[in-house]
């Protein structure tokens, strides 16, 4: 038998694998294909080498059958795919036959009848093809499955738009009660679908893309409750319709976005390309000039010119805003000024070097590269400093909420001339915000977090004239419950939109910064993970799922905040300040593990961040016990009760993360154990943040007043101890979770993340 087993295969094209569970499907498969292949080609073979291969290659062909089967069931159930699904599978099972038949002489029988058939050993070119022909043809039928998904996705996109449709057109409380409560069912199987394929997917961007959209679909879906309700209750008010249609209109963008998404349409939302950010306008002019080293002739000195000037220029974004410090303003300037000057000497260099036909720089180009691309560095890190410092003052002014409370309070008084006020404030506060994003975006450093940003600009840009209008709604019927109620809601979403824009600030920091900190860089070498198995991801069961996503959004407002707190502190870089802020970024990550999202990809990789905040908060308690020194005693006893129950929930969460977990339940609640002991923690630590911050400033202002130390113990000795209102009650203030139980926000909501 001298051809080949099987012929040639019409799957070799390029199929792009867009999702990882294609991907680590396809692994196994390969692997074990790369053994046939790459077998030692030795001249006589032992008979365990012979049985081995003739093992793998069953191995394949029944697992190839296995897969065909499930695949021609697809096929049977999709007319649409009947065809393309068919001919994969048939090509597949053609290709697992070859296999066995090529690797059968690796049986147990003489050689006398084995020599004269065509095996993997006569035949290595035969093998090669059946493999190329399992790898597409495999490849094709999980590709086509894929499509699969997708329609549920559209097809569950379409019955809520169907239902938006009603709920827009309703006109009568009972049944707008009816609509929505299908709404929220239909809403929830869509979350399910979109937060699958958002974990799913494996480019980063879309990712970013699809987990923008799902956020304003979050959101939304509570406004549209509050804004129709109010609409319905006052049918003639031209400002309570202004409101809803707004929620209707961003609620349709989003589900169009996770659309084209998924389908990866080139319609208008998809074909808009993101601006070039200074970011990554520095990084390109910057590698360019290093490439000079390696050729001299790749590039032109008026290309290198021309780049520089566009690069300039977008620093118009920082340098003519009002909003930018005089300061930061000069410093960008003298920096671009000072990039002319040595791109000048460079380009003096290189054009002397071009002339003399050199193949290499000589030394005083490479000193002009060097300072080219030091002050490439120096610029944008003080590009980086001023969207950020920017954003960090916006963010404490915002803290403040004092034009969302006066708002509230006109709109509550029937005050239509305060509200008007107040609303012009909230817009140049809105059109702060929309900037500060726009430079933010500029100094992101990846393309997910640029997404992020401009999610960020555009929330601001809508949810700021949506409060308006609700605030006018408020204005006109103060007596309103449900107007008062929907005005509320709005207002909370621009404060989670704030909140979500100061995690934004600390991830932009930790690009920036290189990922310094270790509790970011899970898991990290050491002997925390040498022995580290990856376990797979364990899929909790929904009620599991939901209870876990409650806790989750617990730590998250938990550690927003911890981080409110710490910027109250004037001393930054104190101990007990940088311990917190570690809290309350594995925290955070806790909180995107319950997600699906973040660095925590696995239980292993949790439970190892876990040990990794146990020894943090260890650290946080020494630390209170170093500061409680000072104190006398009141303020003693309470510093050091509070850091007992820190260190009694540190050896808590050290003791769930040691406990033996077998199985899905098992390693459920373990998991839950964990995020149940950090909520704790977080709670102590969120306590005694404005405490300590109190005391220290307090004994800050003595050291400085007194004369000498001894006088300042004396003083110590001889003081009052003042009780601090709610310092350890547990209230976390107006931004608390006692404001409105998760439980009932959730239930309100009747959109769960259970991703």
């Amino acid at each position: 038998m001298a051809s080949s087993p099987c012929g040639n295969t019409n799957f070799d094209s390029g199929l792009e694998i867009k999702t990882r569970s294609v991907e680590q499907t396809l692994i196994p498969l390969v692997s074990q294909i790369t053994t046939l292949i790459n077998h030692k080609d030795k001249p006589k073979k032992s008979e365990r080498t012979l049985a081995a291969i003739h093992r793998v290659g069953q191995a394949v062909s029944v697992a190839v059958g296995r897969f065909v089967a499930v695949g021609e069931a697809i096929a049977a159930e999709n007319q649409e795919l009947k065809d393309e699904m068919s001919q994969a599978c048939f090509e597949a099972r053609r290709a697992g036959d070859a296999i066995a038949q090529l690797t059968d002489g690796g049986s147990a029988a003489p050689p006398s009848q084995t020599d004269a058939r065509v095996t993997v050993f006569s035949d290595r070119t035969a093998m090669v093809k059946a493999a190329r022909l399992l790898l597409s043809s495999v490849t094709k039928v999980l590709v086509l499955a894929d499509r699969i998904v997708i329609k549920q996705i559209i097809t569950s996109r379409n019955k809520v738009l169907v239902t938006l449709d009603h709920l827009e057109r309703v006109i009568t409380f009972q049944e707008f009660v009816q609509i929505f409560s299908q709404f929220g069912n239909e809403m929830v199987e869509f979350a399910h679908l979109t937060g699958d394929r958002q974990n799913d997917l494996k480019d980063e961007k879309k990712k970013a893309r699809m987990a923008a959209a799902r956020a304003v679909l979050e959101k939304c879906t509570m406004m549209l409750l509050t804004a129709s309700k109010t609409c319905l209750r006052h049918p003639d008010c031209e400002s309570a319709r202004i409101n809803k249609d707004a929620v209707f209109h961003r609620m349709r963008c989003a589900l169009e976005q996770v659309i084209e998404i998924v389908t990866e349409a080139r319609s208008c939302g998809d074909s808009k390309v993101l601006p070039v950010s200074i970011y990554n306008g520095i990084r390109d002019f910057k590698s360019r000039v290093e490439c000079l080293r390696e050729s001299l002739y790749s590039w032109s000195p008026q290309d290198m010119g021309c780049e520089l000037d566009g690069l300039v220029e977008r620093m118009e974004d920082f340098t003519d805003s009002p909003y930018t410090s005089h300061e930061q303003r000069q410093a960008i300037l003298g920096l671009c000024q000072l990039a002319r000057q040595e791109a000048q000497q460079l380009l003096q260099c290189w054009s002397e070097v071009q002339s003399a036909h050199a193949k290499q720089p000589p030394e005083d180009m490479e000193v002009a590269i060097l300072k080219t691309c030091q002050i490439l560095n120096d610029l944008r890190r003080e590009l980086h400093k001023a969207a950020v410092s920017r954003a960090s003052d916006q963010l404490r002014v915002q803290g403040e909420q004092l034009p969302l409370r006066a708002l509230k309070a006109a709109g509550a008084e029937g005050n239509l001339e305060a509200a008007a006020e107040y609303s012009r404030t909230l817009t140049e506060q809105k059109e702060q915000l929309v900037e500060t994003c726009q430079l933010l975006c500029h100094v992101s450093g990846t393309e997910p977090l640029e997404i992020t940003c401009i999610h960020a600009e555009e929330t601001f840009h809508v949810i700021g004239p949506q409060i308006i209008s609700a605030a006018q709604t408020l204005a006109l019927h103060p007596s309103s419950k449900i107007a008062k109620e929907n005005l509320d809601v709005f207002c909370e979403a621009w404060e989670s939109q704030l909140c979500d824009m100061a995690l934004l600030v600390r991830e932009i920091n930790d690009v920036f910064e290189g990922d310094k900190r270790p509790y970011l860089s899970l898991p990290r070498p050491g002997k925390h993970s040498a022995n580290l198995k990856t376990p797979k991801p364990v899929k909790s069961d929904t009620e599991e799922q939901t209870s876990t996503v409650k806790l989750g959004l617990e730590l998250r407002l938990l550690s927003s905040d911890v981080d409110s707190e710490i910027e109250k502190w004037d001393d930054q870089e104190h101990e007990i300040v940088r311990q917190s802020q570690g809290l309350a970024s594995m925290a955070y990550n806790m909180y995107l593990f319950t997600r699906g999202e973040g660095l925590l990809k696995t239980t292993a990789d949790f439970f190892h961040q876990a040990e990794v905040q146990s020894e943090e908060g260890l650290q946080l308690c020494s630390s209170l016990r170093t500061f409680a020194v000072q104190l006398v005693d009141e303020e003693k006893s309470t510093v050091l009760t509070e850091m007992e129950r820190l260190v009694a929930l540190c050896q808590q969460l050290q003791m769930g993360d040691k406990t033996y977990a077998q199985g899905k339940t098992a390693t459920f609640q373990k998991v839950d154990t964990c995020i149940q002991a950090t909520r704790g923690l977080m709670t102590v630590v969120l306590s005694l943040l404005p405490y300590c911050n109190k005391l220290h400033r307090k004994y800050k202002s003595e050291r400085s007043s007194l004369g000498s130390p001894q006088d300042w113990r004396e003083r110590q000795d001889s003081s009052v101890p003042v009780k601090e209102e709610n310092a350890l009650n547990g209230k976390n203030g107006p931004n608390g979770l006692g404001v409105r139980s998760l439980e009932q926000h959730m239930a309100n909501i009747n959109l769960l993340e259970t991703n």
